[in-house]
């Protein structure tokens, strides 16, 4: 485990581990970054968490994993009453905009996560309990909810009850919903890619193809419980050779974040992968709902 006085999710109700690899025996550089925010949006036990996996180089990956979540926190600023899926979608579309100045044809795909709490009714936060190991303790009105957006095919994965619930969507050639929404836009699927090329349907950058290949996310609400242990934010490397079940299976009983996020990548190298890897885990703190309302 990390220190606690390096660890940017010291005293929250989550933790967060990374692993990646390149992969070198079948890619010659590594085009995944990822980006996570403790305290997002300076708000307490606020969390934001990201993956992407570029293709055609790195620089739109790079650019979004320095960028997306200062889009989306002036974003949240400015309609602080707005559902956070539109927000996130109006972030995307934002983001793909400004990468239309940047340089090269270069895309990624983005999976991103979002964990709040929310109050369900106009209250003042408490401060935490003196004998809780948390900075922040919800109230008996906060509700904690976690938001996805995703374009391509990166994963969030979320393990409730120790079953895989997927909280995005692969947006590929393959899939019979996005192939027909490019037909209709006047493109073509050869070999399930779009025009011959892209496997992705949905990505942000990619510029020359933005009038088939969109930025507009797959978005979703979900309320986090005391059922709810982890979630997984990873690439394609990892998908290609693993089911949502099977990665919930390997990891449920690891407790360390980085330890998992460890597990999955040397996974997904022993199942022959062919992709660069990148494996994000957040471990939810159950603890935090048995303190919930005790605030005063």
């Amino acid at each position: 485990m990390t220190e606690p006085s390096t660890d940017p999710c010291f005293r929250l109700s989550f933790g967060v581990g990374v692993a990646e690899n390149k992969n070198s025996k079948y890619r010659p550089t590594m085009e995944d970054v990822h980006t996570y925010v403790a305290n997002f949006a300076e708000r307490l036990d606020w969390g934001y968490f990201a993956v992407f996996d570029g293709h055609a180089g790195k620089l739109t990956a790079k650019w979004c994993g320095n960028n997306l979540h200062a889009i989306l926190e002036e974003e949240m600023a400015q309609n602080e009453t707005q559902d956070l899926r539109v927000t996130l979608n109006n972030t995307f579309t934002k983001a793909d905009e400004a990468l239309k100045e940047q340089p090269g044809n270069s895309g990624c795909t983005a999976a991103v996560a979002v964990l709040r709490w929310e109050l369900t009714e106009l209250e003042a936060e408490s401060p935490a309990l003196a004998d809780a190991p948390f900075d922040f303790v919800p109230t008996a009105n906060h509700r904690r909810v976690l938001y996805t957006a995703n374009v391509g095919d990166s994963r969030v994965v979320l393990c409730r009850w120790g079953k895989a619930y997927r909280l995005s969507y692969d947006h590929k050639g393959s899939d019979i919903n996005e192939a027909a929404r490019i037909s209709n836009a006047g493109g073509i699927m050869i070999k399930s890619r779009v025009n011959g090329m892209l496997a992705v349907t949905r990505s942000l950058g990619d510029s020359y193809m933005k009038d088939l290949v969109v930025g507009n996310p797959f978005a979703t609400a979900t309320e986090i419980t005391k059922d709810d242990s982890f979630v997984i934010i990873a690439c394609d490397g990892l998908w290609d050779v693993c089911t949502d079940q099977q990665a919930v299976e390997l990891i449920n009983n690891v407790e360390d974040p980085d330890a998992a996020a460890r597990k999955l990548v040397n996974h997904a190298m022993n199942k022959l992968t062919t992709d660069n890897i990148t494996v994000m885990v957040i471990r939810l703190d159950k603890r935090v709902f048995e303190y919930k309302g005790k605030a005063v």
